[in-house]
């Protein structure tokens, strides 16, 4: 299937032209090979940007027939972690509920669970939403508990619980811990938490085809199946429980790409200075909390990491040492899988579903993700800049306009050097850690050892922090380094100026 591109106010013309239609191809065809290889009867996708969906596809047989699309209904499974994140710090907005607050004052039937020391805490809410409770890594079970009721859950905290740790101490998956927290949402609000993380999150945000049950969804809803024996074994979908909240939500490649976005909307001042988050139920500070990775998870917790990651509230989040911080969930159900992931600088993601038990998506949604940011690094940093005629390769962050104009000035002092220009530009250590003459002494030794050009544009950029950059000047023999990095002052002064030869054997 050709990736369908998206028209309309959801995706304007400036970000469908930023992405390569080649690219595109290339994501579908990953997921085109996992149904030819019958990983899964269907398997469904859709990349979005900044401003909406980009771009989405599908392939294999939805169960009537047809090619799935974009409103496609499938199991979202665990990717509903973040919308109980989001209703509870609603809740917490609205001063009802302490995140410090012990799940006891909540679920009273917890007050009867034996804790792994004597000095041990009762969990909090914190704690439960950072996945650091103390509870065993439970997928296989919890995957299965979604129906049971309040009280058939108040009987399995009543019968007692293992901990692998003590709580507060260290990473574990549990969804257990999410089951809790939506009782506690139950509880504080007065009606069952499905209602209130609708009413409250969901349907404020326009994601009317993002629902608890299979009976609300307006799409077709697709079955999940298991692999049996070369075959596909159709499975029952379960209904709302005590346990809804660790995985119960329905959705489509349109509405939860429209999630990912609202939550990454959040940075949207940091990208683009001068712009504004979008609003919500969920205030843009609370949604960039969401968004920390607030435990650190060890490798041996997530083997399969290809970089270091951390649990915020309901979501990964990931560290690349070339992208920066990358945000993400999966979900696995019985016959279901679900990825979705983006990107805080600039916003690019990926989200994709697939009807197979155990058929684990994101390995395909992480490749595609990737190749997209591989490819838009330079675009995205030149539409957020404005430094089109720059070559960005190797930039990781959006720098701030006070920086873009700090190097403009220091451009200026490298073609002409002036002691009056540096006061005004750079904070006074400059001066005082190596004196003017001196800093002239050495950049005109440096410019004549690689014949660099003072006033050619920048072949290179690299950025670490907003308020950090450096960049190089092409020469006949080689190539010169300029960086600079400012104080922590609004006037955006220059605090570290370096200037460095790197002659062409440096450079090879």
């Amino acid at each position: 299937m050709t990736p369908t591109h998206r028209a309309g106010s959801d995706a304007p013309a400036g970000d469908r032209a930023a992405i390569d239609p080649a690219v595109l191809g290339q994501v579908d065809d990953l997921f085109r090979e996992r149904v030819e290889r019958g990983i899964a009867p269907s398997s469904v996708w859709g990349v979005f940007g900044a401003d909406g969906l980009v771009a989405s596809g599908g392939h294999g047989d939805r169960g009537d027939g047809r090619v799935p699309d974009a409103d496609t209904v499938y199991r979202i499974a665990s990717c509903t972690k973040s919308v109980t994140a989001a209703t509870l710090l609603s809740l917490v907005a609205d001063g009802l509920v302490s995140l410090d607050a012990p799940v006891t004052a909540f679920v009273p039937a917890f007050a009867g669970v034996t804790l792994p020391t004597p000095d041990s805490p009762v969990p909090t809410l914190r704690m439960l939403l950072t996945m650091s409770a103390g509870f065993p890594t439970d997928d296989p079970w919890g995957d299965r508990q979604e129906s049971i009721s309040d009280d058939e859950l108040d009987d399995v905290l009543r019968a007692g619980l293992l901990f692998d740790s003590v709580p507060g101490t260290a990473f574990a998956y549990s969804n257990l811990g999410y089951a809790l927290l939506g009782r506690v949402v139950s509880v504080v609000a007065g009606r069952p938490f499905t209602e209130v993380a609708s009413d409250v999150v969901l349907r404020p945000l326009g994601l009317d085809d993002t629902v608890f049950s299979e009976h609300d969804a307006h799409g077709y809803v697709v079955t999940g199946v298991r692999p049996h024996h070369g075959d596909f074994e159709p499975l029952p979908l379960t209904g709302p429980g005590a346990f809804s909240a660790i995985g119960g939500l329905y959705s489509t490649v349109t509405d939860l790409s429209r999630w990912a976005r609202h939550l990454s909307s959040a940075f949207a001042p940091i990208r683009r200075p001068g712009t504004v988050a979008e609003d919500g139920p969920v205030s843009a500070a609370d949604r960039r909390l969401m968004q920390q990775a607030m435990r650190h998870i060890p490798r041996r917790a997530e083997p399969g990491a290809g970089r270091p990651v951390g649990y915020g509230f309901g979501v990964f989040v990931e560290q690349d040492d070339h992208h920066g911080a990358i945000v993400s969930h999966s979900g696995g159900y019985p016959g279901f899988s679900a990825h979705m992931r983006w990107s805080v600088r600039d916003g690019l993601g990926v989200v994709a579903f697939e009807n197979a038990t155990q058929a684990k998506v994101a390995v395909a949604a992480e490749t595609a993700h990737d190749l997209l940011l591989a490819t838009t690094t330079g675009e995205s940093n030149r539409a957020t800049t404005g430094t089109s005629n720059r070559s960005t390769t190797g930039v990781t962050t959006t720098v701030l306009p006070e920086t873009r104009d700090a190097q403009a000035a220091v451009s200026r002092l490298l073609v002409a050097w002036d002691d009056d220009l540096a006061d005004t530009i750079c904070t006074p250590n400059v001066a005082m850690d190596v004196p003017y003459d001196r800093r002239r002494q050495a950049l005109e030794a440096a410019v004549a050892q690689v014949g660099a050009d003072r006033s050619a544009a920048p072949v290179q950029e690299v950025s670490s922090t907003p308020t950090h950059l450096r960049w190089w000047l092409p020469g006949t023999s080689g190539r010169l380094r300029v960086e600079i990095r400012l104080a922590p002052l609004a006037a955006g002064l220059v605090q570290t100026l370096t200037v460095t030869a790197e002659p062409a054997e440096r450079t090879a």
